[in-house]
C-alpha cells in the first residue's frame, strides 16, 4: 500500500510534469482563441480545479469580460466585472490574488451558482504582463484547497499572463493589419466613382459593414442654407432629408464638430424622436461623426444606429471611421467638383445654343438703301445678352431702324429680347404711322 509521503511525492511530480507541459503548450499555440481556451482547460485537466474561468481585462472600458471556461457547468448573473465589484472586481482593482474565498459569504453571486455546480470556494489570480493586468483567472473547488495547489495555481498564473498578453498582442497586430487593408480597400472603392449618389451609398455601405450598424445616414453640408441634406439613408428609400444646423444629433454634430458615441440615443436632450415615431423604429446605440475636409471644414456628417453584435459602438469603431473620414471627404470633394464641372459644361452648351438662337433672330445684313450706307456690329459681353437691332420696312419709302438694350446680361435678357422682337414685328405690320 502506497504511503502518504509517497502519494504526496507522486502528486508533486505530476504537477511538475503538468507545469512543464503547460509551458510548452502555451508557448507553441499560435491562435489567440486556442491560447485563451487552453488557460482554463489545463487548470481543470492537470491542476485540480473543478471549474476555471478566464476574464479578459479591457483597459479602455475599465472592465473585465468572461471569455473562456472549463470544467463544471455554471452560470453567472453577469458576464462582466468592474473594479471593486465582488471578489473578481476587488482582485482586478488591487491586482492581488484572493485564496479560498467562500462564494456565498463573499456576496455578489446567488446560492444557485453553488448548488447547481456544487462549488463552494474560489481562488482568484490576476494575470499580469509588463506590470499591467491582462486577465483574471478564477478557479473553483468544492472545499478549500491546499497551499500546494494554491502555489501551483499562482505559478501557472504567471506564465498564463505572458501567454495571454502575447496572444492578445498578436491578435492586435493582426487586427491593425486587417484595418489597414480595410482602409486601403475602402479608399479604392471611394475613388472608383464620381457619381455623388452612388458615392454616398458606397460610404454608407462601407461604414455599416465595418462597424456592424443596423442603419445609417450620410448627410452633406449645404453652407448657403446652413442645412444638412441627404438622399441616402438606409430604410428611407431615397427620401430626401433636410435638417437645419443645430437640430437633432446630426445637426448638433455639424454645428459643434464633435463626435458622439452613446449607448442610448434617447438620453441625449437634442435627439429628435420624430424619425423613430414616423418609421416605427427604436434607436438605441448611436455613433455620429463629422466628415472633415483636409482644410478642417466639415463637409458632411455620418450617422450610424444600433450596433448589431456588441450592442454599443466601440473605440475601435470610432478610430476606423475617423481614419476613413479624410478619405470620405476627399471623395466627396472630387464628386462635388465633378458635378460642378458637368453642370458648367451643361450650362455652356445651353448658352451656346441660346447664343446661336439669338444670332439667328438678328438680321443677317443691313438692307441696301440707295443713298445710305448702313453697317452694324454686335458682340455680347457674355455668351449671350439682350442687345437688339432690327430693320423693319413700314412701306415702300419707309424703313424703321431699331436699336435696343435690355437691362442685364445672359439668358434672361436674351429671352426678353426675343419677346421684344416678336412683339415689335407683329405690331409694326398693323401700324399706319410710328
Amino acid at each position: 500500500m502506497e504511503s502518504s509521503a509517497a502519494s504526496l511525492q507522486r502528486k508533486h511530480n505530476d504537477y511538475v510534469s503538468a507545469f512543464a507541459n503547460a509551458i510548452s503548450s502555451l508557448s507553441t499555440l499560435k491562435s489567440q482563441d486556442e491560447v485563451l481556451a487552453q488557460v482554463p482547460a489545463l487548470l481543470c485537466k492537470d491542476f485540480a480545479a473543478l471549474r476555471s474561468e478566464l476574464w479578459l481585462w479591457d483597459e479602455l472600458s475599465g472592465s473585465g469580460y468572461l471569455t473562456h471556461t472549463a470544467g463544471a457547468d455554471a452560470q453567472h448573473r453577469r458576464d462582466y466585472i468592474t473594479p471593486g465589484s465582488g471578489p473578481l472586481g476587488r482582485v482586478a482593482e488591487s491586482c492581488q490574488a484572493a485564496h479560498n474565498v467562500s462564494i456565498v459569504a463573499a456576496g455578489g453571486e446567488s446560492s444557485d451558482f453553488v448548488l447547481r455546480a456544487q462549488l463552494t470556494h474560489m481562488s482568484i489570480f490576476p494575470l499580469m504582463a509588463g506590470g499591467k493586468l491582462v486577465a483574471i483567472s478564477a478557479n473553483y473547488s468544492n472545499e478549500p484547497v491546499s497551499d500546494e495547489i494554491l502555489s501551483w495555481w499562482h505559478a501557472y498564473g504567471e506564465i498564463a499572463g505572458f501567454a495571454v498578453q502575447r496572444a492578445l498582442a498578436a491578435e492586435e497586430s493582426q487586427k491593425q493589419i486587417q484595418q489597414l487593408s480595410l482602409l486601403f480597400e475602402a479608399t479604392r472603392l471611394l475613388n472608383s466613382t464620381l457619381d455623388l449618389a452612388e458615392l454616398l451609398e458606397l460610404i454608407l455601405r462601407i461604414a455599416r459593414t465595418e462597424v456592424k450598424a443596423d442603419r445609417g445616414t450620410v448627410f452633406l453640408v449645404d453652407k448657403e442654407k446652413r442645412e444638412l441634406w441627404s438622399i441616402v439613408a438606409q430604410g428611407l428609400d431615397r427620401q430626401e432629408i433636410r435638417i437645419p444646423f443645430g437640430r437633432g444629433v446630426a445637426g448638433h454634430v455639424a454645428q459643434s464638430g464633435e463626435m458622439l458615441n452613446v449607448s442610448d440615443a434617447y438620453e441625449l436632450p437634442f435627439f429628435d424622436r420624430s424619425f423613430d415615431q414616423r418609421f416605427g423604429y427604436r434607436t438605441k446605440s448611436l455613433l455620429c461623426l463629422p466628415i472633415h475636409h483636409r482644410s478642417g471644414e466639415i463637409v458632411g456628417v455620418l450617422q450610424l444606429l444600433n450596433q448589431t453584435t456588441e450592442g454599443n459602438f466601440t473605440k475601435k469603431d470610432q478610430d476606423f471611421l475617423d481614419k476613413l473620414s479624410g478619405h470620405m471627404a476627399m471623395a466627396l470633394e472630387n464628386a462635388r467638383l465633378h458635378r460642378e464641372a458637368l453642370e458648367k459644361q451643361r450650362m455652356e452648351r445651353d448658352l451656346a445654343v441660346a447664343r446661336q438662337i439669338q444670332r439667328s433672330l438678328l438680321p443677317e445684313r443691313p438692307p441696301a438703301i440707295p443713298g445710305f450706307e448702313i453697317a452694324v456690329a454686335n458682340e455680347p459681353c457674355w455668351e449671350c445678352g439682350g442687345d437688339y437691332y432690327d430693320f423693319l420696312a413700314l412701306g415702300p419709302q419707309t424703313m424703321l431702324l431699331v436699336v435696343a438694350d435690355v437691362e442685364g446680361k445672359g439668358v434672361g435678357s436674351a429671352l426678353v429680347m426675343s419677346n421684344l422682337q416678336a412683339t415689335l414685328r407683329a405690331l409694326a405690320m398693323h401700324l399706319h404711322s410710328l
